[in-house]
């Protein structure tokens, strides 16, 4: 483990982004492995209520997995390199706080969750909605079923997990702690984008600001 973190350390330092960008494929492409056999686990069980003498195994969509394998490796490894560098950097240079307080923290807290969050989100369904085949005119109406649930229901987990972040991590492995943390990110995506138009959507939706009155 040690030998594996050195290395890793070691292709931060000369290669950075492109070290980034592949742990944050291979991450986003794993979480979507994951997000499958939630969706197919929970059908299944539904089906064996039914027919308690049905069977049906786990298969892995791999063209799916491709596709959000390339969100990670394509947005958000180089993307999210860039902005924790200079978010970093526009903190404490332009902003003039100091690095570790309160405000340093709060001020990084805010900005990533209303910047960054729903760009991400807005960038995931997007992407996948047209890798996918869709036409732009149901991508939008998956935006508006997608966006809200996701920004609620992520934006209750993901600001504790960046206080810790932004407090006691180096700004160089700030990207790595998030994509570890974006294993379980991208199976929550991918579930909530498999999940279609689940009754507990209906709910969200209808708070939802993009929805026609």
């Amino acid at each position: 483990m040690f030998r594996l973190w050195k290395w890793y350390q070691n292709c931060l330092t000369f290669h950075p982004v492109k070290t980034q960008v592949i742990s944050s494929g291979f991450l986003w492409g794993t979480g979507d492995i994951a997000a499958q056999y939630i969706t197919q686990s929970a059908a299944k069980n539904r089906l064996l209520q039914t027919y308690p003498d049905a069977e049906e195994e786990f298969k892995i969509n791999w063209k799916r997995v491709g596709i959000t394998s390339m969100f990670g490796f394509g947005f958000v490894g180089p993307v999210g390199h860039m902005w924790y560098e200079g978010l970093d950097r526009f903190i404490r240079l332009r902003l003039q706080l100091q690095p570790k307080s309160a405000k340093f923290v709060g001020a990084k807290l805010a900005m990533d969750g209303l910047i960054f969050g729903p760009i991400d989100l807005v960038v995931f369904f997007s992407y996948m909605g047209l890798a996918n085949g869709k036409e732009v005119s149901e991508v939008k109406e998956d935006l508006k079923r997608d966006f809200v649930p996701a920004f609620l229901l992520s934006g209750t987990v993901w600001p504790i997990i960046q206080v810790a972040n932004f407090r006691y991590v180096p700004v160089r492995y700030q990207l790595l702690y998030v994509n570890l943390f974006c294993l379980l990110d991208s199976a929550f995506l991918s579930w909530v984008e498999q999940q279609n138009n689940a009754p507990w959507k209906q709910w969200f939706t209808s708070f939802n600001p993009f929805k026609e009155r």
